[in-house]
């Protein structure tokens, strides 16, 4: 299991490479790869802001649910934070088991957490000059809901 909250970009293949190297106990492997996007053509950067300690915490806490929940073999998140330009990777989730169904429900679950509840607060600034708080979406909660009913 790994939790990794950083300021630097990271490349998806590298990280993919690493994280299933050496392992024949694996049938399969699930990432994804989220993109900061601009909708309207107009957004200059999103800046992400976290605590420290705290953020790890929280995202560790729920990739341990999922590992036991899933019966995981391997688990990677990777959250950036700092300013981000459209088009630059923002996070990152991997998960292994030993069927695939098990690897894409985690990924799923772990995105969807990651998108309603981790502890991240996202401001977009303008090219004009204009900032605004990112409120979470009403589909981000709904696709969350789902899973608290089999917990």
């Amino acid at each position: 299991m790994t939790v990794r909250v950083q300021t630097e970009p990271f490349d998806p293949g590298t990280e993919l490479s690493a994280f299933a190297q050496g392992r024949s106990d694996l049938g399969a492997v699930v990432t994804f790869t989220g993109v900061v996007r601009d909708d309207a053509g107009t957004l200059d950067r999103m800046e992400i802001e976290h605590y420290p300690g705290m953020t790890e915490k929280a995202i560790s806490k729920i990739v341990i649910e999922a590992t036991d929940r899933w019966s995981l073999t391997e688990c990677l998140v990777i959250h950036r934070h700092g300013a981000l330009k459209p088009g630059e990777q923002i996070m990152m989730v991997a998960t292994a088991s030993a069927h695939r169904v098990a690897a894409f429900e985690a990924a799923e679950f772990l995105m969807d957490y990651l998108k309603s509840r981790a502890p991240f607060w996202k401001k977009e600034f303008t090219k004009d000059g204009s900032t605004d708080w990112v409120d979470a979406k009403v589909n981000d909660e709904e696709a969350l809901k789902r899973w608290e009913a089999d917990r």
